[in-house]
């Protein structure tokens, strides 16, 4: 049996973007003996909805701190944002591109830790509002997905519902911040391997050792 590796996330956690290029390479790594799986956290949903003006300052100090430990770099489109956040109409809501991830994985399973690292890419380097539909024409472009169906089913109640599952199961994995990287075992056994931003070697450490423990 291929064991899994579980990667909740959100679309809008820094973090997360700060860790993208770790779990594409985990991914590519262990691809022969483990699947890896992207599951939204569902971190700006409801009552957690909210301009960036409400978010702007902290983030302006959050930011460098993920640049400063992860070496990524946020971009100036997404940096005007949190700099005039007066002028921004952005609103934080994690559900659209949830949807996305959703309809993703049904093209391409293989690939929705990519996807997942695309859609944080244009949010936080290219400035890309995922509450906008217009940002994820160019991902369907780059991935071949027929914009018209891709649109029809961004605004259906099936992947609506598949999103909110993803959101309750990381909820079940008692995932409270993200990023987290969990081993699946088996339906009822998981092991947390990663809460917050983890390096590729300390990662990889982990991962070997549960194998080991499980063979």
């Amino acid at each position: 049996m291929k064991h899994s590796l579980i990667y909740c996330y959100d679309a809008y956690c820094g973090w997360c973007y700060g860790f993208s290029p770790v779990i594409k390479k985990i991914a590519g790594h262990f691809a022969t003996q483990l699947d890896t799986e992207v599951l939204s956290g569902g971190m700006l949903i409801d009552e957690a909805v909210q301009p960036i003006k409400k978010m702007a300052h902290y983030i302006e100090g959050a930011y460098k701190n993920v640049e400063e430990l992860t070496g990524i770099k946020f971009g100036d489109d997404y940096l005007w944002h949190i700099k005039n956040p007066q002028l921004s109409d952005w609103e934080m809501n994690s559900e659209k591109p949830a949807i996305a991830l959703c309809i993703f994985k049904e093209y391409y399973p293989e690939r929705q830790v990519e996807f997942a690292a695309d859609l944080q890419y244009a949010l936080h380097f290219e400035g890309r509002d995922l509450g906008d539909d217009e940002a994820y024409k160019h991902l369907l472009e780059k991935y071949s997905i027929n914009e018209e169906a891709f649109f029809i089913k961004l605004k259906s109640d099936e992947y609506l519902d598949q999103a909110k599952y993803e959101f309750s199961l990381c909820k079940q994995l008692q995932v409270t911040g993200f990023p987290a990287v969990m081993f699946q075992e088996n339906d009822s056994k998981f092991h947390l391997l990663a809460r917050g931003y983890t390096d590729f070697e300390t990662l990889t450490e982990r991962i070997n050792r549960v194998i080991k423990d499980i063979a």
